[in-house]
């Protein structure tokens, strides 16, 4: 598929669509509004980059889709009458892997605690509480002494962190968010990549 052609969406795990409407999402389906459409109002909706639509995430379903009819474009999202999707993945064990990898690529800007390396890399679950303690103590004993740091520590344990749903999607952007911050302007179209990348494995895996 060319470039720009089409859009990202994240769904819940129950892939219907909220707010009351409750239709199934479906690979092949094309979902329909009746105008007007407006932004953050009525629509469907969806991102031209995969991190921007993960800011919106309210599960772990990767939707690749393809928008159409009547279409209001904002800065990181847009509106449409018709929405098709493309490919639908659970992505949850994707989502820790990018989130666990923003993590890392911030981790050398603290002095980070060998168990949360050792889970950052190896995504080794008996791990996670034990890294969460540890980065979550020493970010404390160094008072965020400065900012980096600390937005390498929240990248961190944004990763190593178990929501209470226990589901990935929060998790991988909270990291995203967290050590994509401090560099943004830097950052963002690489992490960007690195997150459609993982996302389009996903879907032949």
């Amino acid at each position: 598929m060319k470039e720009k052609d089409y859009y990202w969406y994240f769904a819940p795990e129950d892939r219907r669509l909220r707010y009351g409407d409750g239709r199934l999402i479906e690979v092949g389906e094309t979902h329909t509004v009746k105008p007007p459409i407006a932004l953050c109002e009525r629509g469907l909706h969806a991102s031209k980059r995969a991190i921007d639509a993960l800011h919106y995430a309210p599960g772990p379903i990767a939707c690749r889709v393809k928008l159409g009819g009547g279409i209001i474009h904002g800065d990181d999202k847009s509106c449409a009458t018709e929405r098709t999707y493309l490919s639908v993945v659970d992505a949850k064990d994707t989502l820790r892997a990018f989130a666990r990898r923003c993590a890392l690529d911030a981790i050398d800007r603290w002095d980070a605690p060998g168990v949360v390396r050792e889970y950052l890399e190896t995504g080794n679950d008996d791990l996670r509480s034990a890294a969460e303690s540890a980065a979550e103590s020493a970010a404390e004993s160094a008072a965020y002494a400065a900012y980096a740091a600390y937005a390498a520590w929240s990248a961190a344990r944004s990763a190593v962190w178990s929501t209470a749903w226990s589901t990935a999607w929060y998790v991988a952007r909270s990291a995203a968010e967290s050590a994509v911050y401090a560099a943004r302007s830097e950052k963002t179209e690489e992490y960007n990549g690195w997150l459609e990348g993982m996302l389009l494995k996903a879907e032949v895996e």
